[in-house]
């Protein structure tokens, strides 16, 4: 093992660590020119190098989270490489591990990259392309407050954001209703070179469809009735930085003809003006849908999904991510019971029906039920009485046995009944059938657009309500 220090009143003067700690970062490999280089640069940043020959003398047990370890792989067979790979990742998941990779094995950095690692290095390198690797991971460890990531997946899911934060082409994140869209967005917002411009989001589903291209666009003052005055749209708001089009797929076919002529321009005309604005927005899409059989269906432009469709995003439902549920319930314990200790106040029973529960509503609904657990538990510690999940509804000396022509969605019945949203969904469905199965009737009644009752009820389903309609 060797240390190499290098004092905090040595920084070079375009360094990223200024008015910082000098940062930890360990070297794996034999001794070569390469790997000397990289400590020689490494040293310019101002970072401490610890260096290990081989990854088996690494201090797991005492290294700080989020650690940044560069492994050189080209010494290594692809076998040996992937088995030490996934041997660290497995006993140390929240160490970034970085491979340096030379150009002609490209193809081991992609199944790196795929088993969990961060990023990569391709040797020969730049001091600027190391330069700007680090100042990429220091970037994400000042967003990392907004995102719990500690199963594979997870993992996978956030080295990709961080790499295609530093592109200005068009995300488009897919994933079901409550898995953390716009958190995802705005944690690429934040880790991209404009993370101090404006970052806008905008629901296509939230907007009645006659407001919706005014929002956007923006409108001069006499437009249309109502337009006493000037105002500039989501476009001209998130110029210079981030636009979020939440639920794209609920926008009418009609403004997506007109948001794909904004986005091949790269400008944008008010309503009632004839005054061109440039822009310079980078374009972040989330969708529930499937847009490529929207569009089989014809209720999406092909055109326009692949304009979107330029870097895909896919976040997994949280039933996939069972590493993430213990984590993130904890983390909602300290962000709303930030006196307790959250490690702490969770029981072993409560742990297992955390992880037993299938989570139909994903991380908003384990949110959910975390708050409402923390003001009706019965005594200092979580129980799993307390929770109120579909799982724990009947004793255990009395299982829940269902009717054999009732769907399983009653077990998402029984956790909606119990957070309080069983009600508004029955008053959803109540009115419904109140107008004959006429939903544009039926949303007028509900104070909502016909586009809002079919994104309600979409995700109605979604969480196990059954819709005889």
């Amino acid at each position: 093992m060797k240390h190499f220090n290098h004092s905090a009143q040595a920084l070079s003067a375009n360094s990223y660590y200024d008015a910082q700690p000098a940062r930890q970062i360990f070297v794996i490999g034999e001794s070569s020119p390469a790997q000397a280089s990289l400590i020689e640069c490494l040293a310019r940043q101002s970072c401490r190098i610890t260096h290990y020959a081989e990854v088996g003398q690494l201090p797991l047990s005492n290294m700080a989270p989020a650690a940044l370890l560069f492994l050189f792989a080209a010494e290594l067979d692809a076998a040996s490489l992937y088995r030490q790979v996934a041997s660290l990742l497995r006993l140390a998941p929240s160490l970034n591990v970085v491979p340096v990779v030379e150009y002609h094995q490209q193809e081991r950095a992609v199944a790196l990259l795929e088993m969990g690692c961060v990023d990569y290095l391709l040797s020969p390198f730049s001091e600027p392309q190391l330069a700007a690797l680090l100042k990429r991971h220091a970037l994400a460890e000042r967003a990392e407050d907004s995102l719990v990531c500690e199963s594979l997946a997870g993992r996978r899911l956030v080295a990709l954001a961080q790499r295609v934060a530093q592109t200005r082409a068009p995300i488009l994140i897919s994933g079901e209703t409550g898995t953390g869209k716009e958190l995802m967005a705005r944690y690429i917002h934040r880790f991209s070179a404009a993370a101090d411009a404006p970052f806008v989001a905008v629901n296509c589903a939230a907007i009645p469809e006659q407001m919706l291209e005014s929002i956007l666009f923006g409108h001069e003052k006499g437009a249309f009735t109502g337009a006493v005055s000037a105002q500039p749209g989501k476009f001209e708001l998130a110029n210079g930085g981030t636009l979020l089009l939440d639920e794209i797929g609920e926008l009418p076919l009609g403004l997506q003809a007109k948001l794909l002529r904004v986005l091949q321009e790269q400008r944008v005309e008010r309503l009632g003006g004839r005054r061109e604005i440039e822009l310079n927005v980078r374009i972040i899409a989330a969708t529930n849908r499937n847009l490529q059989q929207e569009v089989a269906e014809g209720r999406f432009r092909s055109d326009l999904m692949f304009r979107l469709d330029v870097l895909p995003l896919h976040i997994s439902p949280l039933r996939e991510r069972k590493d993430d549920i213990l984590p993130l319930a904890r983390r909602f314990i300290r962000q709303y019971a930030p006196q307790e200790r959250g490690e702490e106040l969770l029981t072993e029973a409560a742990c297992r029906a955390l992880l037993a529960h299938d989570w139909p509503g994903n991380v908003r609904e384990l949110e959910n039920t975390i708050q409402r657990a923390l003001v009706l538990r019965n005594g200092l510690f979580i129980q799993p009485s307390d929770l109120g999940l579909a799982d724990q509804a009947a004793p255990a000396a009395a299982p829940l046995v269902l009717a054999a022509d009732r769907p399983r969605a009653e077990d998402g019945r029984a956790a909606l009944r119990a957070s309080g949203k069983w009600a508004e969904y029955q008053h959803v469905i109540d009115t419904i059938r109140r107008h004959g199965g006429h939903k544009t009737r039926a949303a007028e009644s509900l104070g909502m657009t016909p586009r809002a009752l079919r994104y309600r009820l979409n995700a109605m389903r979604e969480q196990g309500v059954h819709i005889p309609l």
